[in-house]
């Protein structure tokens, strides 16, 4: 029995090539799979969202397992901070879009895949058109909007989402399928407040977890498409690197979500920005913000005021700007008492998030003289010392 009944249609007349069947040879003699198992992952579509940490593994070995048309959604360009966990970019890839360098690795790995590329954001306009030709959608992006966006997609055109997220140490895993169990939503009916959750651009992650995390995708991937084990429908796989600890949750359907429910409200993709809460930035005309040149300037001209660098202590190991005193953010609700609010103040981080938000909770205080440094550390190696590593 498929979990895929389109799947089960007619396939490709041609059969397989002498090399094809050398290829999947380990496939083929496995009772589980065979030819037949073999003709089904030939004849599947399958669309990924994100060529990042969980795309690249997810990638590399759907690929590898012969499915027959793999979908890629992705308008990123290849950065060297991405290789560290993004296996399927390679060093000479830096700067190029990410989805020529996934071509041009999957192709490397094995060239009977059609590779069906949408060098674009996935928004609501679009979202239906992408994914109306795929049997399953992979959702290995990394922001709230798009996640809420895939699953709504996914649920108004009956596909399964394969879900899975990383952070630090962690990740999680699961089948959200609204036909057959529950959705996204149904797990997280409301997003975080903005901010809440940092990205792994801030946060970190350890590179080797979304190689295991993107792997359990592709698995249950897989195991949709043949038909085989047990889905992980109504399950949530949670993952302690640390702990070496795999947990499992029972996820039930929630009869009042809103687009799988039994009264949904939920009938077209809505604008995700601003359901997530992403509106405008942090930063008003009230907290002024400051460029790295005027930075660099004041500094140079010895002018009087306080900067103040609300990164990690860690952080401030790997780079710094000359000056600066460490007042985390995580700290900083305990530690406004060492600031004076009749000087002037300049708040900076890696981007200026956090600076941003260090700025409002000071502005909430009651200070005045506030400044937020516009790219943060980053922006200052950039464009004014080099010799700054950028991490």
């Amino acid at each position: 029995m498929s979990y895929l009944p389109r799947v089960n249609k007619v396939f490709p007349a041609a059969g397989f090539s002498h090399e094809e069947i050398r290829r999947y040879g380990r496939h083929l003699i496995m009772p589980e799979v065979t030819l037949e198992g073999q003709k089904k992952l030939k004849a599947a579509r399958v669309l990924a969202v994100g060529t990042g940490g969980l795309g690249s593994p997810l990638l590399l070995y759907l690929a590898a397992a012969g499915v027959g048309r793999l979908g890629i959604v992705d308008f990123d360009t290849v950065d060297d901070s991405n290789l560290q966990r993004q296996v399927l970019h390679k060093t000479r890839n830096v700067g190029k879009p990410k989805i020529e360098s996934a071509i041009e690795a999957i192709r490397e790995l094995n060239p009977n895949v059609e590779v069906v590329p949408y060098p674009t954001a996935l928004r609501s306009e679009n979202a239906i058109e992408i994914l109306q030709d795929y049997d399953v959608v992979v959702d290995g992006t990394d922001n709230f909007p798009t996640r809420y966006l895939v699953n709504d997609a996914c649920v108004l055109l009956g596909k399964p989402n394969v879900y899975g997220s990383i952070f630090r140490f962690e990740g999680q895993a699961t089948v959200f399928w609204a036909e057959k169990g529950p959705c996204y939503r149904c797990l997280y009916p409301e997003p975080p407040d903005p901010g809440m959750v940092p990205s792994c651009a801030e946060g970190g992650v350890l590179g080797v977890l979304p190689g295991l995390i993107g792997m359990v995708q592709a698995i249950e991937t897989v195991k949709l498409i043949l038909g085989l084990g047990d889905p992980m429908i109504g399950r949530l796989l949670l993952f302690d690197a640390l702990g070496m600890e795999f947990r499992e949750f029972r996820l039930r359907k929630d009869p009042a979500c809103p687009i799988c429910g039994t009264e949904r409200t939920i009938r077209e993709l809505v604008d995700y920005e601003t359901f997530c809460g992403i509106v405008a930035p942090v930063v008003t005309d009230d907290l002024p913000e400051l460029t790295v040149q005027e930075l660099k300037r004041r500094l140079d001209e010895r002018a009087d005021f306080d900067l103040i660098d609300v990164r990690e202590h860690h952080e401030y190991q790997i780079a710094r700007i000359p000056g600066a005193k460490v007042i985390p953010l995580s700290e900083f609700h305990q530690r406004i008492h060492e600031l004076d609010p009749a000087r002037e103040i300049v708040i900076h981080c890696k981007a200026g998030v956090r600076s941003a938000k260090a700025c409002r909770l000071l502005f909430d205080a009651g200070f005045r003289k506030v400044q937020n440094v516009a790219g943060g550390i980053d922006a200052w190696s950039l464009e004014i010392d080099p010799s700054v590593p950028r991490y």
